[in-house]
C-alpha cells in the first residue's frame, strides 16, 4: 500500500467467503487431523456477564456464543441453519412454529436439555430483552408436547421470527438453575453453565475468561482447538503489541485503534483485517439526547446538534472511511425497509448558532451557551476520538462538552439505571430487521435489563402506534411503509441524531483458519477455528 488511507479503504472492501466453504463436511475432516491447541482472542472491553441475551453487549455475546448453542445460525444469506433446532415447520396462515429439537444435548452439569429449556428461555426473553422481546409481543402460547418439541403460536405471523432464534438474540438457558428468580440476577451469568462446545473455567477480572473444549459436545468433530482465552488487555497500545508479538491470533470485536491496523496487518505472516462477519449486525453510531432533561425537550436544540456536527469529518477523522454518514435510524444495508427520504440536518454551523439563539440559549460573556457532558460507549479508543471530533464540533458553536469515560458495567448503568448522563455518543445494532435492532431505540415499551433500549427516553404516540402496527402487520409491503414512516417521524422528531452507519473489522491470525465469514460471523463461536497445519 502506498498510504495508510489507502490500506484502510482496502481493508474496508474485504469481501465474505462462500457459505459452502464455511459449512462443508470436507472442511470438517481436513482439520479433524489438526485437532488441539490454545487460541488466544482479544476481548475489549471487558463484559459485565457472560450471558449475550441478558447484557446485550457485544464482549458478553462473544464469550457467551462459545458457551451456549442457540436454535439456529446462520448462511452467507441469512438463512436459518439448524443448530439446537435440527428442523422446523410453519403452519398455513404462519401463525404457529414448530421446531424440532436436538436429541442427546446436555448442559454442562450434565442435565438433558430439553423443550422446558427453551419455552423458559423465550418466555424470560420476551419479558426482558429490548431486542428480541418485540419480536415476541405477539406470542400467545408455547407448548411442549415432548421433550424434543416446542410450538410457538402467534396471535399474528412473525415477520421476524427467524432473526431473532439464534443465540445471541433468543439465548437458551437452562431452566432447572435459572427459574424462581429474575435471571439478570443469577450468580451463574459470571460462570455460566452452557450447552456449547466450550465450558467455561475461570475468569480472572482484568486478566482472561478462560474456557476448555467440551468433551460431551452434539458435534463430535468439533470444537477443534482444546482451551479458548478471552485476554483482557485494556491498554490499546498493549493490544496492538500482542498482536504485533502473536500472543494473540483473533479479534471478532475492533480490538486495536484503526491507525494500528496496518502496523498489525504488516507483521510477517502476520494478520488480516477483515470486515466480513459484521454486516447484518450493521452498526448505527449515533448522539443520543437525555430527553429527561429540560434543555432538550426543545427540537430547535437537538436540531442545533445535528447541524453542528460535522458527519463527513467523523466518518473521515474519527474512523478513518470505516463508516459512512447516516441519513435516519435504519441503515442502507437493510435495503427492504431504508429510505433516504428522511429529513437531514446538513453540516452548517450558522444555521446551529441561530436555532440556539432562537431557543434562548445565547452565548456568554465567556462565549460559552450550554455546558454538558457526553459519555462515549467504551468500547475502544477510538469511540473516544469520534467523542473529541464530535466536542470540538459542539465548542464551535458555544457548547462546553465535557467527555465521562467510565468502564462497561458503570457506562450502561448511568444510561439506562441511574439516567446520570445528558448526551451519549454510542452505537446500536440494527440487525437484519429493524424490527429487531431499531425499534428499541424509539418504542416507549422497549424492555431494558441492562443496556440495548431507548436511551433517549424518547416517548411518542405515534412512534409507538407505527412500531405495534408493523409488529401484527402481515403484509410485507404494508410493513415496510409503516417502518418507512417510522423513519420519517424519527428524523423529524429527532430523539437522537443519527452519525454514522460503522463497518468493524476483524484482526485474523495467518495461523489459523475456519473463521465464520458469515454477515453474522462476528458473533458465533469459534468451534470451526483450527491452527493451519
Amino acid at each position: 500500500m502506498t498510504n495508510r488511507r489507502d490500506f484502510l479503504k482496502a481493508a474496508a472492501a474485504v469481501t465474505a467467503l462462500p457459505a459452502a466453504a464455511l459449512y462443508s463436511r470436507d472442511w470438517a475432516l481436513a482439520a479433524e487431523g489438526r485437532k488441539g491447541g490454545h487460541l488466544a482472542v482479544s476481548l475489549v472491553p471487558e463484559p459485565a456477564g457472560l450471558i449475550g441475551g441478558l447484557y446485550h453487549a457485544n464482549p458478553s455475546i462473544v464469550v457467551s456464543q462459545n458457551l451456549f448453542d442457540g436454535l439456529v445460525t446462520y448462511d452467507a444469506d441469512l438463512n436459518p441453519v439448524p443448530q439446537l433446532a435440527t428442523s422446523w415447520t410453519k403452519s398455513q396462515d404462519g401463525k404457529v412454529v414448530t421446531l424440532k429439537l436436538r436429541e442427546g444435548v446436555k448442559w454442562h452439569d450434565g442435565q438433558p436439555f430439553t423443550s422446558a429449556d427453551v419455552k423458559f428461555s423465550i418466555e424470560t426473553i420476551k419479558a426482558t430483552s429490548p431486542v428480541a422481546g418485540p419480536t415476541y409481543a405477539t406470542l400467545t402460547d408455547i407448548g411442549t408436547p415432548d421433550a424434543h418439541t416446542v410450538v410457538l403460536t402467534f396471535s399474528h405471523p412473525s415477520q421476524a421470527l427467524w432473526s431473532v432464534l439464534d443465540g445471541a438474540k433468543t439465548q437458551i438457558l437452562p431452566r432447572h438453575l435459572y427459574e424462581g428468580a429474575p435471571a439478570i440476577t443469577n450468580p451463574l451469568n459470571v460462570k455460566p453453565v452452557g450447552n456449547g462446545p466450550f465450558i467455561f473455567k475461570e475468569w480472572v477480572r482484568g486478566s482472561h475468561i478462560k474456557l476448555t473444549r467440551n468433551p460431551d459436545y452434539w458435534d463430535k468433530s468439533r470444537p477443534f482447538v482444546d482451551e479458548l482465552t478471552f485476554r483482557i488487555i485494556p491498554d490499546a497500545g498493549a493490544r496492538a503489541a500482542a498482536f504485533e508479538t502473536g500472543e494473540v491470533q483473533y479479534a471478532p470485536l475492533p480490538a486495536i485503534p484503526l491507525l494500528d491496523a496496518e502496523k498489525v496487518a504488516a507483521r510477517p505472516g502476520g494478520y488480516a483485517i477483515q470486515t466480513s462477519g459484521w454486516e447484518a449486525n450493521a452498526p448505527m453510531y449515533s448522539f443520543e439526547f437525555n430527553l429527561d432533561r429540560p434543555t432538550f425537550k426543545d427540537i430547535r436544540v437537538r436540531q442545533a446538534f445535528a447541524h453542528a456536527i460535522d458527519r463527513e469529518l467523523l466518518a473521515r477523522n474519527g474512523f478513518y472511511g470505516f463508516a459512512t454518514p447516516a441519513t435516519g435510524p435504519v441503515p442502507s444495508y437493510q435495503k427492504r425497509f431504508y429510505t433516504g427520504e428522511t429529513e437531514q440536518y446538513p453540516f452548517d454551523p450558522k444555521k446551529a448558532e441561530a436555532l440556539l439563539d432562537a431557543a434562548g440559549l445565547k452565548r456568554g460573556a465567556d462565549g460559552i451557551r450550554l455546558r454538558i457532558d457526553n459519555l462515549p460507549i467504551p468500547y475502544s479508543q477510538d469511540f473516544v476520538r469520534a467523542a473529541q471530533l464530535i466536542q470540538q464540533s459542539l465548542k464551535r458553536v458555544g457548547i462546553q462538552v465535557e467527555i465521562r469515560n467510565f468502564d462497561v458495567a458503570t457506562f450502561f448503568g448511568k444510561l439506562y439505571k441511574e439516567r446520570d448522563f445528558d448526551t451519549t455518543s454510542t452505537f446500536a445494532a440494527a440487525f437484519a430487521d429493524p424490527q429487531i435492532g431499531v425499534f428499541r431505540r424509539y418504542w416507549s415499551k422497549a424492555k431494558v435489563t441492562t443496556s440495548g433500549g431507548n436511551i433517549s427516553g424518547y416517548q411518542s404516540a405515534e412512534a409507538d402506534r407505527l412500531i405495534e402496527a408493523s409488529l401484527i402487520e402481515g403484509d410485507p409491503d404494508k410493513r415496510r411503509a409503516l417502518i418507512q414512516q417510522l423513519q420519517i417521524l424519527a428524523q423529524r422528531d429527532l430523539p437522537s441524531v443519527n452519525l454514522l452507519e460503522l463497518k468493524f473489522f476483524r484482526v485474523v491470525s495467518n495461523q489459523i483458519e475456519g473463521v465464520n465469514q458469515t454477515p453474522f460471523g462476528a458473533f458465533t463461536s469459534v468451534a470451526d477455528v483450527a491452527f493451519k497445519a
